[in-house]
């Protein structure tokens, strides 16, 4: 059954659903606006709900009735078909309250959350750069392998072909569940290009995984955001646009800053730098609620030194070795090449494990 909390939440969603549908009835008689659109969303997202709502408080209504009628009951046969019509009740009552309670308190539908991929060079130099360049290509190609939709929204390149960052978006069923947990630095062992002497250096990048906000997820306030555009440029310096089309955006409260500079419109820049915004801002958010499971950025990627590596590719052994699972596989090339499902779903399940113990 529902607490007395749960009772007052049920209330004033069910009060909502019908503040909105008189919102949108009103609203749609003079034409399809922005505001019925958003007014709509929230309405579908509530409405099954809020009819289990009405259904449970029915139930509620009815089996207080029953239990006054049997209570003055004294045909014996009779009594009994009422405890036994009370014993249904009860237990469409307990089911109904169990749907509205997960409404409330969802248990999270992980396989079904877009996320968007962080990639940064860290400490190593153009070594790492070109660590960043190789971590993106694996995902790149276990995303194609999935069916998952693979999309760059902004990369920086380094000077020597490597990348300095990358964010990209990864759409899939399943994706968030096998992805979500290769936050953090991701350390390299191994000879680079530009080595002479056959030495094994050692470098790092840093991943996070963000779950992808919409904007009925999070609104950002206009008056909350500053927004510069200037000229784009490349290596170097050089302009590699004639207009001001590259965009800065800044969350004034808390001082988050993105830049996009990646497409020739300005309103594409900006539309991306948003996208990426807010789904920084949710993360930001989840781990102010959940700090234990340190969703926001730097939370999960530290300050990318190699000190904090959750993982360790070794190319001169041919090892992976995941350290808070403590997976080792002798199987790097196969890994690199896009083949993480050996890797990702004992990593999945073993904090799922963790999780279920707490």
């Amino acid at each position: 059954m529902l607490d007395d909390t749960l009772l007052k939440k049920s209330g004033d969603l069910y009060g909502e659903s019908l503040e909105l549908y008189e919102k949108i009835r009103k609203g749609s008689a003079k034409g399809f606006s922005k505001e019925i659109k958003e007014l709509s969303k929230r309405y579908n997202s509530i409405k099954k709900t809020a009819s289990e709502i009405e259904e449970y408080n029915k139930t509620l209504k009815e089996i207080t009735e029953l239990e006054s009628l049997a209570e003055a009951e004294t045909d014996g046969a009779l009594l009994r078909m009422e405890e036994e019509e009370l014993a249904a009740l009860r237990e469409k009552a307990e089911e109904i309250s169990k749907v509205i309670k997960d409404f409330f308190y969802p248990k999270e539908n992980i396989e079904d959350k877009d996320i968007l991929l962080e990639i940064r060079a860290a400490t190593g130099g153009e070594e790492a750069a070109l660590f960043a360049l190789d971590l993106f290509k694996m995902y790149n190609k276990y995303a194609l392998g999935k069916n998952f939709r693979f999309e760059v929204i902004s990369m920086s390149p380094s000077a020597a072909g490597g990348i300095k960052e990358v964010i990209v978006s990864v759409k899939g069923a399943g994706a968030n569940r096998l992805l979500r947990y290769e936050s953090g630095v991701h350390r390299v062992q191994r000879i680079p290009a530009t080595e002479t002497q056959g030495r094994v250096h050692t470098s790092a990048a840093t991943v996070a995984v963000m779950q992808e906000a919409e904007e009925i997820d999070l609104k950002i306030e206009p008056e909350d955001l500053r927004i510069d555009v200037y000229r784009s440029s490349g290596h170097g310096g050089q302009s590699v646009n004639t207009t001001d089309s590259a965009v800065r955006v800044t969350h004034i409260p808390t001082g988050m800053v993105v830049t996009c500079q990646d497409e020739k419109s300005q309103h594409k820049n900006k539309a991306k730098a948003l996208r990426i915004l807010r789904s920084r801002l949710l993360s930001k958010i989840e781990a102010d609620k959940k700090s234990q499971e340190a969703l926001n950025r730097k939370s999960m990627v530290g300050t990318g030194d190699r000190s904090e590596k959750i993982r360790t590719y070794n190319f001169p052994q041919g090892r992976i070795t995941d350290h808070r699972a403590g997976i080792t596989l002798h199987k790097l090339s196969q890994i690199m090449d896009g083949n993480l499902d050996e890797l990702l779903v004992p990593l999945s399940k073993y904090f799922e494990s963790r999780q279920a113990q707490q």
